[in-house]
């Protein structure tokens, strides 16, 4: 209850912590516990979050141009001096590119721009074409076959013995002797 009650008639931690700044009227800024003391001394009872509550208020106040920090000493910013740009890469400029109000921008590649009253031409299957026309080396795509087949034989050369299957071979299993003996 002395909390809620010390809270209630204490003013804001940016009110105080301005108020503590232009009392201490330091040169080159005032450090925080300077700022405390003067809060402390100024304001008798504090929140038993003081501490806590004064540190989070000073880096918001600095963060958002209320308050400058020098060399760990905190100050009011000068009113001449330019404002500060943030770190890293200023973003781009918007620019102003009308957008339709019925419906958002659709999806994929937008269509060719076409004559309103020219015939629609129906694109025509594409004929093979041969080595030369094709621009490319002539040869297949892919992996060329194990055994090619020739002129001299049509059909393709088969290997003796069983044909492997695909994908790894099964683990060979080793017959278990038979107990001897009974």
């Amino acid at each position: 209850m002395a909390t809620e009650e010390a809270s209630s008639t204490l003013p804001s931690y940016p009110d105080m912590i301005m108020e503590a700044i232009d009392a201490l009227n330091e040169e080159e800024g005032s450090n925080k516990s300077a700022i405390w003391r003067q809060i402390e001394g100024t304001h008798g009872t504090l929140p038993p979050a003081h501490g806590t509550l004064l540190a989070h208020h000073l880096n918001q106040m600095k963060q958002a141009g209320q308050l400058v920090m020098l060399k760990n000493n905190y100050m009011k910013p000068n009113p001449n001096a330019p404002p500060r740009r943030g770190r890293g890469r200023p973003p781009k400029p918007k620019s102003s590119v009308p957008v339709p109000d019925g419906y958002p921008r659709p999806r994929g590649r937008p269509p060719k721009e076409r004559v309103p009253y020219a015939p629609i031409t129906v694109p025509m299957k594409k004929k093979k074409k041969t080595e030369s026309s094709s621009g490319g080396s002539g040869k297949k795509r892919g992996r060329p076959r194990k055994y090619p087949m020739t002129e001299e034989t049509p059909v393709a050369v088969k290997p003796i013995g069983t044909p492997r299957g695909r994908g790894r071979p099964p683990k060979v299993k080793t017959p278990v002797a038979a107990t001897v003996g009974a």
